[in-house]
């Protein structure tokens, strides 16, 4: 099992390459902005989901893959980028329907937004990149390999729920 110092180090790494917002979490941020807490807190969880699908794949070896076919990588950060921007678009389309009153949320929450969460996730393929990055150092591969995983997925992904959880009460205050 990992020890606990090599545990710590990655909790530390992981919380601060977690507080520099990226695409999900902005897209996080933006639901509890525009849609509520609830909205927020919904795309927060499609996210981690599409998160956890990235750690399965970096698992299985995907980032070994990602390496030896960078045209299949580059056509899949260019659909991440083209799918960010259609979310956007809506966003920018519905913008104008506010709350009647002027408090709230501008919108009932989105009956999207986990979908639409998990979809940001996985279109975001420096998501992989950055756990096939981070991950050999804090591996023993003397040890079971997948436990390990799923222990540094565990901690990662509730470091970011927590930090997520913060994006959504600062986007609902807005």
């Amino acid at each position: 099992m990992i020890d606990a110092e090599k545990l710590a180090a990655f909790a530390l790494v992981s919380g601060m390459t977690s507080l520099a917002p990226g695409p999900s979490m902005l897209f996080v941020l933006g639901q509890a902005m525009w849609r509520g807490g609830r909205s927020g807190a919904v795309a927060l969880a499609g996210v981690q989901l599409g998160y956890v699908g990235w750690w399965i794949l970096a698992a299985l070896g995907l980032g070994t893959l990602a390496a030896a076919l960078p045209l299949a990588f580059r056509a899949l950060a260019i659909g991440g980028a083209l799918y960010l921007g259609w979310l956007g678009a809506q966003a920018l389309r519905h913008a104008g329907a506010g709350a009647e009153d002027g408090r709230g949320p501008a919108r009932k929450p989105s009956a999207h937004a986990f979908r639409d969460g998990v979809f940001v996730a996985l279109s975001n393929p420096k998501a992989l990149v950055y756990i096939v990055a981070l991950l050999p150092p804090f591996v023993d591969q003397r040890e079971p390999v997948v436990p390990q995983l799923i222990v540094l997925a565990a901690v990662a992904l509730t470091i970011d729920v927590a930090l997520g959880a913060l994006y959504i009460g600062a986007g609902s205050r807005l």
